[in-house]
């Protein structure tokens, strides 16, 4: 029996493989993990998705680092705090030293997106009843923001001078 033919069937299952997975990267970023699931659910063997994210890999197409500093910049410009957006990286497996890189990169400003997202919701004014302030603290908590942070955005002019 020749070999061949198995060959050229592993080799047309890598091409498909690849096409797919590059189609998927043209529409977004992807992870590795959130790429790996995508091409394993369309019945691609394991070895075979592992032979493709590797040369994805080495051909600069498929990249943990860009993707994460991706979705952290659109995460942060819709809003959301570093808390929430470190759960949602580590739900895609993307391992937690290149996301505190990221998110200690200069240029996020997280008491200011705090503050922002508060006076977007709330308007201006900082909150005089207790029960109106724990609403607020917890819009932005469910935001993902520190305490520290949520302490900043409700912090009035007074209290920020002294």
């Amino acid at each position: 029996m020749n070999p061949r033919p198995a060959e050229n069937a592993t080799a047309d299952n890598f091409r498909q493989a690849s096409a797919t997975a590059l189609r998927l990267l043209a529409r977004r970023e992807h992870s590795e993990q959130e790429l790996r699931y995508k091409l394993r659910s369309r019945g691609y063997a394991e070895c075979l998705v592992e032979n493709v994210l590797s040369s994805l890999r080495e051909e600069g197409a498929l990249s943990d680092c860009r993707y994460t500093e991706s979705y952290v910049l659109t995460r942060y410009e819709h809003g959301f705090g570093p808390l929430r957006i470190v759960a949602e990286l580590r739900e895609r497996g993307v391992s937690p030293v290149l996301i505190d890189d990221v998110l200690a990169s200069p240029g996020f400003d997280w008491e200011q997106s705090a503050w922002r997202q508060r006076l977007k919701r709330f308007g201006s004014g900082v909150p005089q009843d207790f029960s109106e302030r724990a609403r607020q603290m917890r819009f932005l908590q469910q935001r993902g923001f520190d305490n520290e942070q949520i302490r900043a955005a409700l912090a009035d002019e007074t209290e920020a001078a002294g």
